[in-house]
């Protein structure tokens, strides 16, 4: 049994973006050991850490060598592995290049069972960790991947890193790998702070409390501890202060990696910025400077933020006066550009949409406008909402594009929507009509909130619906993972919003947008660009169902029927895979006698019964047939799906007991035809409600 060492693998760079280290690190704890286990080194756990300028993966117990093996396997029996020459067959051929030897080297002797047999055997000796761990580096520099981000070549060596490479920290125990890279070698040393502990700093040995202890002299905290550092800081200043710092995780992450010994601290800006949207102002100090707004106890903005330093503690005063500098600079522009924005008319800014493209093919974003101030409407009409909620819907719609054209959304592109809001109330307009225009892009993402009015529903319906229809009428589709309008999110927006607010059907909706293209000139096949969208839309539906833990054979037999409104058809799924979890055994029953039942029916008969021809059994069926026929049509008509599925269960027993004592295709041609057209009026009542046989799949 080989002795274990610690090995530890530090690259030292220039500071290194955030997204790309984070990508480095996952690669690291998933390259490394696989290599390890290739290798055939035994090992324990593996630790990744980092900072901006160093990716660092520590392995404990590490074997010194690899294990001696001898392996012997055995092949075929000597008579077919070799001719009665005592030439190798194709099969020894083929068993030796298995094992990766030759056929000379195979050796015939007798197995335990009395037959002689052929073997390989083969010898592989220990192989020391030094050469293996050494190759392993190489290979780790030169495989990270470094997506969405270009690898960079310095000096007058070909080799190439994400930023350029300062040093190596590779050591076995106490013994230093040798390894190159770029022109640098490794050795012992790591490298401190820039500011507070700069130059190299020995590491004793490859033990992480060795490490550990190097980084702490050198004034570099590993990731996990900044992090935890940081939130610990900032949740002191929110119990001490009773405030809120917003520290969105992508922020907050790239916070953490862009430091190595972090201080929190807090810098103010004036007064008179309030007076500027809190969303621009948080945005400014968020993208810009990575600074975290402060928010009161009420929920209102602060004029504090916190920013986190990686300069000399000592040195706080001076360090949050040049934030506070750099922040005023910001605000001041944002300030200026919400200033001057309000200086225009929200009409203004729309006429000037007519120079902005949305489309290449579908025109510009003036056009949009127009197609969804009309579909608005529509829109409200098939929601029957009040004509109070129409009309701000549609005024709404009017203006919800104006914005994109001002000063301050074109310097912060992701308020686009909620600056429209402010200048719409800013120029008098009702605040239902504000609030439309502020969440028509919702919900933006997975888990997004709605918007919060019924007139924000229908105006970001009418937006989304709009996108979906043109980009199916000029056939670009999404296709694969290439979805550049976010077609698929725009669907499950739009089902949610129908669903859960509007409660209304997406068809109506979707003919009404493809007439507005058709009204602009664009030219398309109407009816199969509606089925497309329609076909598109739906699918979303039933993935939405699924992934709201709707069995995918209820969610198939549901779409197979005619009702597409989204809260109907959650709520028909709903119901019935609970009917079928209370009752299985019915439900199963039916689902395999509606099968059989639409295997044998053929609609040409038609469904006229002459019950002169009937025995107990179809009379039977034909009286529950008619009986539940009535029952859910009503239902249906009511939407109370939940008698809708007792109704359907009810057909089990009489269906069954046809089945049972009727002999269907019977040789009598007149009791044949009569039984079939009974099967026909069995199958309809399902029509347009579920294909109930999907429950037997």
């Amino acid at each position: 049994m080989a002795d274990v060492r610690d090995f530890l693998f530090e690259i030292g760079t220039e500071e290194m973006p955030s997204a790309p280290l984070n990508n480095a690190a996952s690669q690291l704890g998933k390259m490394v050991p696989e290599a390890l286990d290739r290798s055939g080194l035994s090992h324990g756990a593996v630790t990744v850490l980092t900072s901006p300028r160093r990716l660092c993966v520590h392995v404990a117990d590490v074997a010194s060598a690899t294990e001696e093996v001898h392996e012997v396997k055995r092949g075929p029996a000597a008579a077919i592995a070799f001719d009665a020459d005592g030439v190798p067959t194709k099969a020894a051929e083929g068993f030796a290049r298995k094992c990766g030897v030759s056929a000379a080297e195979l050796v015939r002797r007798e197995d335990t069972d009395g037959r002689e047999y052929v073997f390989a055997e083969k010898s592989i000796d220990s192989i020391p960790a030094e050469p293996i761990l050494a190759d392993l580096c190489s290979s780790v520099l030169t495989g990270l991947q470094w997506p969405n981000y270009r690898s960079q070549r310095w000096g007058a060596t070909h080799e190439s890193f994400v930023r350029p490479v300062r040093w190596l920290c590779v050591l076995f125990g106490g013994d230093v790998v040798p390894v190159a890279f770029a022109g640098v070698a490794s050795g012992r040393t790591t490298r401190g702070h820039r500011v507070l502990a700069p130059g190299d700093h020995e590491v004793a040995s490859a033990s992480l409390a060795d490490y550990r202890d190097a980084l702490g002299r050198a004034f570099v905290m590993p990731d996990e501890d900044r992090k935890n550092l940081i939130n610990a800081q900032i949740e002191r200043i929110e119990a001490e202060c009773n405030v809120r710092v917003e520290r969105p995780r992508s922020v907050f992450d790239e916070v953490v990696n862009l430091c190595e010994w972090p201080t929190v601290l807090i810098g103010c800006f004036d007064d008179e910025f309030l007076q500027v949207p809190h969303e621009i102002i948080c945005e400014s100090m968020l993208s810009n400077q990575r600074y975290f707004p402060i928010y009161d106890a009420e929920g209102a903005l602060t004029p504090e933020f916190v920013v986190v330093s990686n300069g000399r503690p000592e040195c706080a005063d001076a360090i949050i006066d040049g934030n506070e500098r750099v922040v005023r600079a910001r605000l001041y522009d944002a300030k200026f550009f919400y200033d001057e924005d309000l200086k225009v008319s929200l009409e203004e800014f729309r006429s000037r949409l007519a120079t902005v493209g949305f489309q290449k093919k579908l025109g510009t974003v003036l056009q949009k406008s127009e197609r969804m101030e009309d579909l608005a409407l529509a829109i409200a009409q098939a929601a029957h909402v009040g004509a109070s909620s129409a009309s701000d819907a549609q005024r709404a719609a009017h203006l919800a594009k104006a914005d994109l054209v001002s000063s301050a959304v074109v310097e912060f592109t992701s308020q686009q929507g909620v600056m429209g809001g402010y200048y719409a109330l800013a120029a008098g307009e009702a605040p239902e009509v504000a609030a439309a225009i502020r969440d028509h892009y919702r919900p933006r993402f997975a888990g997004d909130e709605l918007p919060e009015g019924i007139a924000g529903c229908i105006v970001a319906v009418a937006d989304k619906v709009d996108t979906i229809a043109g980009m199916f009428a000029i056939d670009e589709p999404p296709t694969g993972s290439k979805d550049p309008f976010a077609l698929r999110r725009a669907a499950i927006g739009v089902i949610n919003m129908l669903s859960r607010r509007l409660s209304c059907g997406y068809e109506p909706i979707v003919d009404a947008a493809l007439d507005l293209y058709l009204e602009q000139g664009l030219a398309f096949d109407k009816c199969s660009v509606k089925d497309a969208c329609c076909s598109f839309i739906k699918g979303r539906m039933e993935q939405l169902a699924r992934d709201n833990g709707i069995a995918g054979d209820v969610v198939a037999a549901v779409s197979a029927g005619d009702i597409t409104v989204p809260a109907d058809f959650f709520e028909l799924c709903s119901v019935l895979q609970s009917a079928r979890a209370d009752d299985p055994e019915t439900f199963e029953n039916l689902a395999v006698a509606y099968a059989r039942a639409s295997h044998l029916a053929d609609a040409s008969l038609g469904f006229d019964v002459d019950a002169a021809l009937f025995i107990d059994a179809e009379a039977a069926l034909l009286s529950a047939i008619d009986d539940a026929s009535a029952a859910i049509a009503e239902a249906a008509r009511e939407k109370r799906y939940l008698d809708v599925v007792s109704a359907l269960g009810s057909l089990r027993q009489p269906i069954d007991r046809f089945f049972d004592e009727v002999m269907v295709m019977d040789e009598d041609e007149s009791l044949r035809v009569n039984r079939l057209r009974l099967l026909n009026r069995f199958e309809s009542v399902f029509s347009g409600i579920a294909d109930v046989s999907q429950l037997a799949k």
